[in-house]
């Protein structure tokens, strides 16, 4: 059996409600976790929205630990470390002006001819994140109850991003979240991100653990089970917490 030396999370859904902070028993247990082991998060929000979700929601003991946590917004096509008691950004994948006007262009235009722009929203629709051109169906506020019953079973996204992706082929266009469609430079996807991790830190992928709820062929943390990244599926962040409390113990034992 592989070591574990470093365990990778999704966000939403995996450590959080989406785009709701993370429980105070997953706090807990994550930075009991940062006590054994570095801890990622790679995930397509940005960064304010791990502060807001993850970050800002750790007991006082899990911030003496901070250097030990890496965190990847937009998938990975951006890394933030904690140094000299700050979060600094330490590369950035960003797309062009060019490849966002099309980006923007083309998923707004397929959204309304798919019937897929809907009238009650909460928040953007459209996101620029640097790195990342986002679609959220339902706005980046919406409640969650709604966010689970627009497309159950992804077939919505699916179509989007297949249709998306005949427009823009030189951009990368994969299902995000519960409503959302993200694009990224060509290549550039949890995967890429897992491999920059390790290539940053020295820590082997044979090494890592990764943990999420869309490892579904569809979904976007498969990139990192494809890589052949160890990976246990997930369905809410409840199953996480069940699997890192059963982990911690294991993961103290083996460093000793």
């Amino acid at each position: 059996m592989p070591e574990t030396r470093l365990v990778a999370f999704d966000l939403d859904d995996t450590l959080a409600p989406s785009k709701s902070p993370m429980n105070p028993r997953m706090s807990q247990l994550l930075a009991d976790l940062l006590k054994v082991v570095p801890v990622c998060i790679i995930s397509g929000g940005q960064f304010a929205q791990f502060k807001m979700q993850a970050i800002d929601n750790l007991p006082d003991a899990g911030s003496t630990n901070l250097d030990r946590l890496h965190l990847m917004p937009t998938c990975g096509t951006q890394y933030f470390r904690f140094e000299n008691d700050e979060w600094t950004q330490i590369y950035a994948e960003n797309l062009t002006d060019d490849e966002k006007s099309r980006a923007l262009a083309s998923v707004e235009a397929r959204a309304k001819e798919l019937g897929l722009w809907e009238s009650e929203t909460w928040g953007d629709i459209l996101e620029d994140r640097g790195s990342q051109i986002t679609f959220s169906a339902l706005g980046q506020s919406a409640p969650v109850p709604a966010k689970q019953a627009w497309d159950p079973t992804g077939e919505k996204k699916n179509r989007l991003r297949e249709a998306v992706a005949g427009d823009i082929p030189d951009l990368e266009v994969r299902s995000g979240g519960s409503t959302s469609v993200d694009i990224t430079r060509k290549g550039i996807d949890k995967a890429y991100g897992m491999k920059k991790l390790a290539e940053l830190t020295g820590i082997p992928l044979d090494d890592m653990l990764f943990i999420g709820d869309r490892l579904d062929e569809n979904g976007n943390d498969y990139p990192v089970k494809a890589l052949g990244v160890r990976c246990l599926a997930v369905e809410d962040w409840e199953d996480t917490a069940r699997l890192v409390a059963d982990l911690i113990p294991k993961l103290a034992a083996a460093a000793v």
